[in-house]
């Protein structure tokens, strides 16, 4: 049985919970400086490059995946958010990309698979690709508002990289997550399907946006419906939203993928928004509580947490939701439809 196959099996029975936040909690180890670089002799300071710790301080990642899977979590997201060419850059890192992403996705997968022999519940691992510091779809320079810094074909290189590695470390699904922009999705997509090609087999995609204004569309200016439109070919095997604000203010765009899309549904919020010292005081209670609704009216496939949520807040989710039913995916008639900033929809 594939990958895409055993998710969906394990999505009919119940609802299931991906993990929380990585950022944060690696936040909360105050490590210094020296810790983060250990012995690899980079020449950049190192300190909040959280990817680099699956090679100088892997015991970091792996508790914090433990204490993921402890609080009922099903599906892990490998710590790889940054780990690419570009992001690596700031550190001086880039040569070690490629080692990154599999000791990531190794240790992620090695701890999957010990929590799945514990009791029979089938673990998966999703690598986690986030969407670079850079954009192809706006202009860094007010002053020349056709300028890219980058092209569509070195993304896409940039991410077949990174996603080679994840596979072969052991990911079951690569997740391109907070898309703010739809043709860096793209550029991920591209790389995943052609990675796939490479092996023979699929490699399924897990895919989601992030809003970055409350009327609900991402930084290149899609709505969900749009961006919706603009993904679809690829056959995700979840699409859904991810940090952007906290659960109250998705609640209308949720609805609105829920009726749209013929996949699973993946939405984790961060836990509020942050306060004026850039942390997190939503209660998990609180969170767990917002959430549930939406799996109360049957919105949701997957659910958990992003920014500033912890194991307590994804203990609470999984408690919450546990004998809820998971949501039946609809069958969309056979329509055109098309995407710019708006979706669009042909007559028939």
């Amino acid at each position: 049985m594939t990958a895409r196959d055993r998710l969906f099996a394990e999505a009919a029975k119940r609802i299931l919970v991906t993990d929380g936040a990585f950022g944060t909690e690696i936040q909360n180890w105050k490590l210094d400086e020296a810790a983060y670089a250990g012995n690899l002799g980079l020449t950049h300071d190192q300190k909040g490059n959280n990817d680099i710790l699956a090679l100088t301080a892997p015991h970091v990642p792996e508790s914090i995946h433990r204490a993921y899977f402890e609080a009922g979590a099903d599906i892990a997201e490998t710590n790889t958010f940054s780990a690419n060419r570009i992001s690596q850059a700031d550190y001086g890192a880039e040569h070690l990309v490629r080692e990154i992403n599999l000791e990531s996705a190794g240790l992620a997968r090695r701890i999957a698979d010990e929590f799945q022999a514990r009791d029979g519940r089938p673990r998966f691992v999703a690598g986690a690709i986030g969407p670079t510091n850079k954009t192809l779809s706006l202009s860094p320079d007010v002053n020349d508002p056709g300028y890219r810094e980058i092209d569509f074909d070195y993304l896409k290189d940039v991410y077949r990289e990174q996603v080679d590695a994840l596979v072969e470390g052991g990911a079951d699904f690569i997740l391109i997550e907070t898309v703010f922009d739809t043709l860096n999705a793209k550029a991920g997509i591209m790389a995943t399907i052609e990675a796939g090609d490479a092996l023979g087999r699929e490699v399924p995609l897990m895919l989601s946006m992030t809003l970055t204004d409350l009327s609900g569309r991402n930084l290149s200016g899609h709505t969900v419906e749009a961006f919706w439109h603009a993904v679809r070919h690829a056959r995700p095997v979840t699409i859904g939203l991810n940090c952007s604000f906290g659960a109250e203010q998705l609640r209308p765009h949720v609805a609105t993928l829920s009726k749209l899309c013929d996949t699973l549904i993946m939405v984790y919020p961060n836990a509020g928004l942050p306060n004026e010292l850039g942390a997190y005081d939503e209660a998990p209670a609180t969170t767990a509580g917002l959430v549930r609704e939406w799996a109360a009216q049957g919105q949701v496939n997957v659910l958990g947490g992003c920014c500033g949520s912890t194991p307590a807040h994804i203990r609470a989710i999984a408690d919450a939701v546990a004998s809820l039913p998971p949501r039946a995916l609809p069958v969309s008639p056979v329509q055109t439809r098309l995407a710019g900033l708006e979706p669009f929809t042909m007559a028939a």
